[in-house]
């Protein structure tokens, strides 16, 4: 069976999220994937891969580890990083977040590195970009993305309190932001015959998602400010409570005054038509608010399922909006491939969240489990020519683990 990325080494130094999602999106699709764990940090990655709660599997770790390889090095030694150089010299692409300093304190830079391997690509992954007075500040997700690129602001009403976020949203947009980048990166050397850097950060990432508001901003100079749900009202694009306290979203708005009369027979509501409020898109439009009271009323008058039938009938985008139970039973996701068994060491099968993309010539691949913290380093190390003694050697002195 043949993967895209077959034959593509990769060694990754990165670590919490974002860069291991890029690692994993890579070896899902076919590239021998080395992840490298610091031995310094070796606890702190065992314990951040335990089980996690209510679930007897390490699902965390599933989701950003799995068809990789592992193993513990500490850089931080001359001797692992001469290490890491060999693995270096023949490998296609260097996956990292380290902060630029860290890049320079490890002699990791592509600068550095396409000197020993020219078709090197490094890609890195940082918190606010490699420039600016911030391009070595610690950050997380819910720091440079969420918070600094506008997220949490676009979400909270006025006087309300910002919103908790699922922890690695902008992780994962980040990772396979940056994963796109590498696939760029390889094909231009197909081309070109030599590597080159490849960068990505949670801040950007985030600024991008967010580019439909923020491109107002730019056109307008001025900013929204924080809305309240009756402020933002668009009748025919809005969210509505139903009769049983569950909420659906609407879309209609476009090409609404040919869909007009239809969806108003599928609300049972006829009468809208001939309403003189409501009788050109400039007048539903001068009287938004009116309407959106109407459909208010109307939508919570009966429950999710006795709508369920009749929008679908209507032919219209609309979708209730589901817990994340609702999304793991979803038919449309079943139907689709959106999960997939991943059979752990135990003999137990977990489900895992497949790859996002589908090509009819590659098949999904979710083949090994993702290591634990060392579990392939002898392994690795006897591939690049080291042996037994050495290896023994390496781990008295802690250069391994």
């Amino acid at each position: 069976m043949s993967y895209g990325l077959e034959g593509v080494k990769v060694i990754e130094t990165a670590s919490v999220a974002a860069g291991p999602m890029t690692g994993r999106l890579l070896a899902d699709w076919g590239a021998d994937v080395i992840h490298i764990d610091h031995t310094i940090r070796k606890a702190q990655m065992q314990r951040m891969r335990a089980n996690q709660p209510r679930a007897n599997m390490n699902y965390w770790a599933q989701s950003t580890g799995r068809n990789k390889r592992g193993m513990a090095l500490n850089l931080s030694t001359e001797r692992g990083r001469e290490i890491i150089v060999k693995m270096l010299e023949k490998a296609d692409i260097l996956l990292s977040n380290f902060r630029p300093y860290e890049l320079e304190k490890f002699r990791l830079d592509y600068n550095t590195l396409s000197k020993i391997n020219p078709r090197i690509i490094c890609a890195n992954l940082t918190g606010f970009g490699s420039k600016g007075p911030d391009k070595d500040a610690p950050a997380y997700g819910p720091i440079a993305g969420d918070s600094r690129g506008g997220m949490l602001y676009s979400l909270m009403f006025p006087g309300g309190n910002p919103p908790q976020m699922s922890g690695t949203l902008v992780d994962y947009l980040t990772g396979l932001t940056l994963a796109c980048g590498i696939s760029t990166a390889l094909y231009s050397r197909e081309k070109t015959g030599v590597g080159q850097l490849v960068e990505a950060s949670l801040f950007q990432t985030m600024v991008f998602a967010l580019s439909g508001d923020i491109a107002n901003t730019l056109a307008t100079g001025q900013d929204r400010g924080t809305v309240d749900r009756r402020d933002v009202a668009r009748p025919l694009t809005s969210p509505y409570k139903t009769k049983d306290g569950r909420w659906i979203y609407l879309w209609i708005g476009m090409g609404a005054d040919q869909v007009w009369p239809r969806f108003c027979r599928a609300i049972e509501r006829e009468d809208l038509v001939a309403d003189e409020r409501f009788s050109t898109p400039a007048q539903m439009s001068q009287n938004y608010l009116d309407l959106y009271d109407i459909l208010d009323e109307v939508f919570a008058s009966k429950t999710l399922e006795e709508w369920r039938p009749r929008l679908n009938a209507g032919d219209f985008p609309w979708s209730p909006i589901q817990n994340f139970i609702e999304v793991t039973k979803d038919p449309q996701a079943r139907a689709n491939d959106f999960f997939l068994p991943l059979k752990m060491p135990s003999g137990e099968t977990m489900e895992v969240v497949a790859n996002p993309l589908k090509f009819n010539r590659i098949p999904d691949r979710v083949i090994t489990p993702a290591p634990e913290v060392g579990q392939h380093t002898d392994e690795i190390l006897i591939e690049y020519g080291y042996n037994a003694e050495d290896i023994a050697k390496f781990r008295e002195e802690g250069v391994i683990g």
